[in-house]
C-alpha cells in the first residue's frame, strides 16, 4: 500500500553532517510544533494498528514517549514508558543493547506487562533497530506479545527492519 508522505517529510528538518560528517539527522521538532501535522501523524500511525487488539503501547525514552502516549489514547490502550537505566523507581527488567559506539541499557517496571498482553512498540525513528529490538526483548521477558512496531520515520539504509524479525512494522515515511 502506498501512502502520501510529503506532508510529513515537509515537516522534518534535515540537518547535514550531524552527529558526524556524512550523516543527515532527521529532526522531528518542526513536526511536533505543528499542531495539524503532529495530529495527523498520530492519527495516521494509530489507524495502521486499528483492529489489531492492543492492550498497551510502549514508548522509548524520550521522543517515543511523545508519540506513543497519544497513540495509546487513540487505541484505547494503556501507555508504558521504556526508560534508560536508573530512571525507574521500582523493580525493573533490564535489557542491554548495542549502539553504533558502545552499549546502552533500557528498563521497564516488572509489572508493566502481564503474561499474554498484546503490546505495540512505538518510537520516532527506526534506524539500526537496536533500541526497538531491545524493547521487544523486554516485552517477551515479561511474557508479553509484541503485535507490532510503529515509527514516524524509517531510515531504510541502515538495516533496522532486519533486526525486528517478522513482526508487523509500520513507518509513516521511509528515507
Amino acid at each position: 500500500m502506498s501512502f502520501d508522505t510529503a506532508w510529513l517529510t515537509d515537516l522534518v528538518r534535515d540537518i547535514e553532517d550531524y552527529p558526524e560528517p556524512g550523516v543527515t539527522f532527521r529532526d522531528i521538532t518542526p513536526l511536533l510544533g505543528d499542531a495539524t501535522g503532529f495530529g495527523r501523524a498520530i492519527t495516521e500511525l494509530a489507524a495502521r494498528f486499528q483492529g489489531v487488539g492492543i492492550d498497551c503501547v510502549l514508548g522509548m525514552e524520550a521522543r517515543g514517549f511523545i508519540i506513543a502516549a497519544p497513540i495509546a489514547f487513540h487505541l484505547g490502550a494503556g501507555f508504558v514508558p521504556v526508560r534508560k537505566a536508573g530512571k525507574l523507581p521500582w523493580a525493573v527488567v533490564r535489557e542491554e543493547y548495542s549502539l553504533e559506539y558502545g552499549k546502552d541499557k533500557l528498563e521497564i517496571h516488572r509489572d508493566a506487562i502481564h503474561p499474554g498482553e498484546r503490546v505495540l512498540v512505538i518510537d520516532d525513528v527506526l534506524a539500526t533497530g537496536g533500541t526497538a529490538a531491545a524493547t521487544c526483548r523486554l516485552v517477551e521477558a515479561l511474557d508479553g506479545v509484541v503485535v507490532g512496531l510503529g515509527f514516524l520515520i524509517e531510515l531504510s539504509g541502515v538495516g533496522g527492519r532486519s533486526q525486528l524479525g517478522e513482526r508487523m512494522i509500520e513507518s509513516l515515511a521511509i528515507y
